[in-house]
């Protein structure tokens, strides 16, 4: 299984917009996916249409070892799409594993005792914070996604996420990489969006995704639906770039570990 953070420390940069998304167009693709909703806000829960009463296992029973992989899992009304929905109970994990045992594996721990084969590709929705719960992420997968939105600030946060999946390779995971870089939000009305695309990709290169996520209306109504817009409105610009940058993302994954 080839398992992928979606992660950035900065909120509101599109990143469960991203992973709800880009795990509906990889599972449209006949890819078996998993998304681990890693994020205390749930969003990525309420995005496809899972109500907080119906989340029974959550990533948190799973993180402290209450459930295991295959019973936190729940299928969507995504066909090849399931599920580890996030409740409340994540809000105060970041303290509670403090005092756990082996805290920073706990992710990779439940992901080697649990029936990952049943996956293709497996996405991590993380908190907007490079606490506990990103850094058990970033040491369960083998590549990280970063959502950038096309402003100025968000290069500084780039920075700091860069130095610490540096650190996370050099201490816990060896394999580690930056997938690449999803340039989202932009507004080609807004010069400082071109600006801050081409610094980027002055600096990063062909780290960055050519497909750039727009800002649209139709993207940030879907999550109100409890559907991805892929499936609201499959021929908005939002899910036409998603699509996009799914088929880019593909292109990029080791092919032998999905067809293994």
């Amino acid at each position: 299984m080839i398992s992928i953070a979606i992660a950035n420390q900065k909120g509101g940069v599109g990143k469960t917009t991203s992973a709800i998304n880009l795990a509906t167009a990889l599972a449209a693709t006949g890819h078996r996916t998993l998304l681990i909703d890693l994020d205390p806000q749930g969003n990525a829960s309420t995005g496809l249409g899972i109500n907080q009463r119906d989340r029974g296992h959550s990533s948190y029973d799973l993180l402290m070892g209450d459930c295991t992989l295959d019973e936190a899992v729940m299928a969507t009304l995504v066909p090849g799409l399931d599920l580890i929905p996030a409740t409340q109970d994540l809000s105060g994990a970041e303290i509670e594993l403090i005092e756990v045992e082996q805290r920073t594996h706990r992710l990779i721990n439940a992901f080697s005792n649990g029936s990952d084969h049943r996956w293709d590709v497996c996405l991590i929705d993380c908190p907007p914070s490079l606490g506990l719960l990103t850094v058990n992420a970033m040491i369960a997968v083998q590549s990280v996604l970063v959502p950038l939105q096309c402003e100025f600030f968000a290069l500084e946060g780039l920075s700091q996420l860069l130095q610490t999946v540096e650190r996370i390779r050099a201490r816990f995971n060896p394999g580690l990489s930056i997938l690449g870089v999803a340039l989202t939000m932009y507004d080609r009305r807004n010069r400082l969006t071109d600006q801050v695309a081409d610094d980027v990709r002055a600096c990063l290169g062909d780290l960055v995704f050519k497909t750039v996520i727009p800002r649209n209306v139709r993207l940030s109504e879907a999550p109100s639906h409890g559907m991805p817009a892929l499936i609201y409105d499959m021929r908005c610009a939002g899910s036409e770039a998603y699509m996009a940058l799914a088929r880019e993302l593909i292109d990029r994954l080791p092919k032998q570990e999905i067809a293994a």
